[in-house]
């Protein structure tokens, strides 16, 4: 008996030896470093930065889907560097920066890696999955697929009938205006947002649908703002139905692959096999980039755009009043008063983009908190005002 156990401790042992020999320095990291909840929220930033670049390479965690690229890539040629009057450095390791592109006039003006991670590699990106999933459902409008956002959610959902949802629009849940209960507290531990995916699922219904039927209503629907990641789920759910599509696909054939995409990307999956449309896309930081590219350039593929002509205009201006001054929020992407609009995810992801500048800054961080508005979430904000005061002061007329 000693000798059997001897004998299968030293395969093990051979066999670990071999994984660490072959395995890459972020799959070794994430074993170094692997999270032992299944809620991300309340890792350390130990295991945040280890899991972050490889979520989809935790099947404990989560399965994935990949989002397919092709064969031709959206090129970004380098540009002369941007002159920011910031150390940039110094914000990046304020803001435990990953990855920073700074796109503007279709150049990369910045690039720039932190926390070990490398433009090769894959961040998580969080609530910024959520401007993509609003995205898909305008081009299932264009396709036919969704006759109207004025469409009751239910219609494309039949289980959320009978719940406080029966009588939303799919314009109510682009715009977080349900008026359905909800708690997106990310500190505690009893909040909506932190159990919904933990939900067990009734038998044959979608998990967020099992949970979201069951939430009473606060507020008239289209009359109340409130930040729900559970409804973007159902924006999702809704999107596949209505396509007969996993969000995955559908977002390869729309965008990845006819725009061009550099990488494979992937989407993590909740437990009864739809993506986590709220959340959860894996991709590069230059492929993030690119959709802001996408988006800043009116959708177009080949010159047509696979969005309807009324949909970029009311999507990324503010549709909803959120209580900040100069902000709204528009459809599931957050918007300035000055034209500007942005893909937002918690522990620091983001995409901001602004037409007039012709300017993209994607993003890629382990804040120290999933949102701190007051101090890392400050200081991002004046770092984008910095880089547009940047390109105003190169398009200033040199004094003669």
């Amino acid at each position: 008996m000693k000798k059997l156990i001897l004998g299968i401790f030293l395969i093990l042992a051979g066999a670990a030896g071999g994984f660490w020999a072959t395995a890459d320095d972020d799959m070794k990291a994430l074993v170094s470093s692997m999270p032992t909840d299944a809620n991300v929220l309340f890792w350390n930033t130990a295991q945040r930065d280890a899991a972050f670049r490889a979520m989809d390479r935790i099947p404990i965690l989560a399965k994935s889907n990949i989002i397919e690229s092709g064969d031709d890539v959206y090129p970004l040629p380098k540009g002369a560097p941007i002159k920011i009057a910031t150390d940039v450095d110094a914000y990046m390791k304020a803001q435990r920066t990953a990855g920073l592109v700074i796109v503007q006039d279709g150049k990369i003006r910045l690039e720039k890696y932190g926390l070990g991670f490398t433009g090769n590699g894959k961040w998580t990106s969080f609530s910024v999955a959520k401007s993509f999933t609003s995205t898909l459902v305008g081009a299932a409008i264009k396709d036919g697929y969704i006759k109207s956002i004025d469409d009751k959610v239910s219609a494309y959902i039949p289980d959320l009938e009978g719940s406080a949802y029966d009588d939303v629009t799919i314009r109510q849940l682009l715009t977080m205006t349900s008026g359905v209960k909800w708690n997106e507290d990310y500190a505690d531990p009893k909040s909506d947002v932190a159990l919904f995916n933990q939900h067990k699922a009734k038998d044959g219904m979608d998990v967020t649908v099992s949970y979201m039927r069951t939430l009473p209503r606060e507020a008239p629907a289209g009359t109340k703002w409130v930040y729900k990641t559970g409804e973007t789920n159902l924006i999702g759910v809704l999107v596949s139905s209505a396509t007969k599509k996993s969000l995955s696909e559908y977002l390869s054939e729309k965008i990845w692959v006819p725009f061009g995409m550099e990488q494979d990307g992937s989407w993590l999956l909740g437990s009864t096999g739809h993506e986590i449309s709220g959340c959860c896309i894996q991709a590069s930081t230059r492929d993030y980039a690119r959709f802001g590219l996408f988006m800043m350039g009116g959708a177009r593929i080949k010159g047509a755009s696979i969005l309807p002509d009324d949909w970029i205009v009311p999507a990324t201006t503010k549709q909803a009043d959120i209580g900040a001054p100069g902000k709204g929020y528009g459809y599931q992407w957050w918007t300035y008063d000055d034209g500007s609009y942005a893909a937002q995810g918690i522990f620091g992801q983001g995409i901001f983009i602004d037409p007039k500048r012709r300017l993209v800054i994607a993003s890629n961080s382990n804040w120290p908190k999933a949102t701190d508005p007051n101090t890392v979430g400050k200081q991002r904000e004046a770092f984008y005002k910095a880089v547009q005061a940047a390109v105003d002061a190169e398009a200033k007329p040199v004094a003669e």
